[in-house]
C-alpha cells in the first residue's frame, strides 16, 4: 500500500514525442472535439426549442447528446493540453476522476440506448399502449434511472481499481486512464475483484445486447407488415439510426475492452482508444440528423429563424 500512497500522478501516453507531430495532434483532436461539440449542441437545441420534439424518442436523444458531449470531454481536452504544453503527466486525483466520468457517462449512455430501443419496441409493435406506457412521469423516471445508475456503477468500478495497491510504475500506455491499463500496473494479487467485475460487466451488457437484438427482430417484423410505404420508411427512419449508434458503440467498445492487453502498448490499442472515445460522440449527430427529417426540419427552422433575426438587426443598425 506505500507505493500507492506515494502515488501522486501518472503519465499518459505522447502520441509522439516530435513537436510538429504534438501540435499536429493537437489540431486534429481540436477538429474533431469541435465537430462533436457543435453537432450535439445543435441536436439539443433543436429538441429544445422546438415543441413538436417534445416526445419520449427526442427527450432520450437529447439526453444522448448531453452524454456525447460530457463523455469527449472526459478524455480529448486533457490529451489536447498535454500534447500543446509538451507533457504527459495526470494527477491521481486527475486520473480518478477521468475514470469515474469515463465510466459514468458510458454506463448512462448504453442505458439510455437500451431505453431508447424500448422505446422503439413499444411504439411499432404495441402502438395502442404507447401513449400509456411511455407517459411524461415514466420516460422522466427511465431517463433518471440511466443517469443514476451509471454513476453508482462508476463509482463502484473506480472504488475498485483505485482501492488496488500500484506496483508497477506510474506509465497509463493509454492517452487517458483506462482500467485495463491502469490494471497492469497493479501488484499481482490485488487486483483479481476489479477483473471479476469487469467480467460481469461484460455479461451485463451482452445480456442488454441480446434484449435490443430482440427488440429489433420483433420491430422488423412490425414493420415489414405495414401496408404503405410511406409508413415502412417513416418506421426505419426512427429505427436505423439508433441501430448503427447502438452498432458504433458496441463495437468499438469490445474492441477495447474484450481484446487482450499487452505488456506493451501499440499502434492498434491506440486507434481502439481513439475509435470508441471519439467515434460515437461525434457521429451521433451526423447518423441521427443525416435520417431524421423531424430533426432537419427542425435545425433548418431554427438557424433560417437565426439568419432572419440577424438580417434584420443588421438593417436596424444601418439605418
Amino acid at each position: 500500500m506505500s507505493n500507492q500512497t506515494a502515488m501522486t500522478e501518472f503519465l499518459l501516453l505522447g502520441f509522439s514525442d516530435v513537436r510538429e507531430l504534438q501540435i499536429l495532434h493537437f489540431v486534429v483532436f481540436l477538429v474533431l472535439y469541435l465537430i462533436s461539440l457543435l453537432g450535439n449542441l445543435l441536436i439539443i437545441t433543436a429538441i429544445a426549442l422546438d415543441h413538436h420534439l417534445h416526445t419520449p424518442m427526442y427527450f432520450f436523444l437529447m439526453n444522448l447528446s448531453i452524454i456525447d458531449l460530457g463523455s469527449i470531454s472526459v478524455t480529448i481536452p486533457k490529451s489536447m493540453a498535454n500534447s500543446l504544453m509538451n507533457t504527459r503527466s495526470i494527477s491521481y486525483s486527475g486520473c480518478v476522476t477521468q475514470v469515474f466520468f469515463l465510466f459514468f457517462f458510458a454506463s448512462a449512455d448504453f442505458a439510455i440506448l437500451i431505453i431508447m430501443a424500448y422505446d422503439r419496441y413499444i411504439a411499432i409493435c404495441q402502438p395502442l399502449h404507447y401513449e400509456t406506457v411511455m407517459n411524461r412521469r415514466a420516460f422522466i423516471q427511465m431517463a433518471a434511472s440511466a443517469w443514476i445508475g451509471g454513476m453508482l456503477y462508476s463509482a463502484l468500478h473506480t472504488g475498485n481499481t483505485f482501492a488496488i495497491a500500484f506496483c508497477g510504475g506510474n506509465t497509463v500506455d493509454q492517452f487517458f486512464c483506462e482500467i485495463p491499463q491502469l490494471l497492469k500496473l497493479a501488484c499481482s494479487d490485488s487486483y483479481h475483484f476489479e477483473v471479476g467485475f469487469l467480467i460481469f460487466s461484460v455479461c451485463l451488457a451482452s445480456s442488454c445486447i441480446v434484449f435490443m437484438i430482440v427488440s429489433y427482430v420483433q420491430i422488423f417484423k412490425a414493420v415489414l407488415r405495414i401496408p404503405s410505404k410511406q409508413g415502412r420508411h417513416k418506421a426505419f427512419s426512427t429505427c436505423l439510426p439508433h441501430l448503427f449508434v447502438v452498432s458504433l458503440l458496441f463495437c468499438t467498445s469490445a474492441l477495447a475492452y474484450l481484446k487482450p492487453t499487452s505488456s506493451s502498448t501499440s499502434g492498434l490499442d491506440l486507434m481502439v482508444a481513439v475509435l470508441y472515445s471519439v467515434l460515437p460522440p461525434m457521429m451521433n449527430p451526423i447518423i441521427y440528423s443525416m435520417r431524421n427529417k423531424e430533426i432537419k426540419g427542425a435545425l433548418s427552422k431554427w438557424i433560417g429563424w437565426r439568419l432572419i433575426t440577424k438580417n434584420k438587426l443588421s438593417m436596424f443598425l444601418l439605418q
